[in-house]
Order: structure tokens, then sequence, then C-alpha cells
């Protein structure tokens, strides 16, 4: 799959039709409404935090991108966080599954 071989190399894409103009979410090849093939493209960022906790010393959350795409990982670069906060991807990968870390966004 497209998705897993990018995130692979760092990049995060996601699958958007271009017939039903939607972001199709989790990865797919096909639009999920009408099963065109999707044209992928990296996702916009900053995302915002949507919830967070930790535990035994990690911390970790959910981020939504683009209102639709929502994210879970690592959360990095600061001991508090607040929901609503705009976070960018620091980091990503796929180890046998989808790997984040996410940062405050700085700008």
């Amino acid at each position: 799959m497209r998705f897993e071989d990018e995130l692979k190399k760092g990049s995060f894409i996601v699958g958007r039709c271009s017939k039903c103009h939607i972001t199709v979410w989790p990865p797919s090849d096909f639009c999920t409404k009408c099963f065109e093939k999707l044209e992928y493209s990296p996702i916009t960022q900053p995302g915002v935090l949507i919830e967070w906790s930790s535990k035994e010393g990690r911390v970790f959350g959910i981020v939504e991108f683009e209102q639709t795409v929502r994210v879970i990982g690592a959360l990095a670069g600061s001991s508090s966080f607040n929901v609503g906060q705009k976070m960018i991807i620091q980091e990503c990968g796929y180890e046998n599954s989808p790997i984040f870390l996410f940062c405050p966004d700085s700008s």
C-alpha cells in the first residue's frame, strides 16, 4: 500500500478522491464512497491535539489533521499539553505498524 511505503520513508500522506473531493481515512487505495482510485498528497499541518494522557513516563495523544484524520502517537517537546493545542509531526515511520511523534507547533 502506498501509505505504508511513504510512511517508511518518513512521509505522511493521505488519499484524496478527485471525484468526491473527500479525504479517505483510514488509509485505502480506493474511495470509500465511489470506489475511484485515490490520489495521494501530504497531510496539511499543523493538526490539533484532541486528547492526551501519560503512563509510566510516556506521553501520547490523538492529533486531528484537516478536521478528518485522527492519529495516535507519542508527544514530545513539553511536559504539559492542552487540548486544542496546535501540533506538528516531528517524525513518522513504519515498523509493523505506523509510528508517529508529535510536538507543539512553534510558528
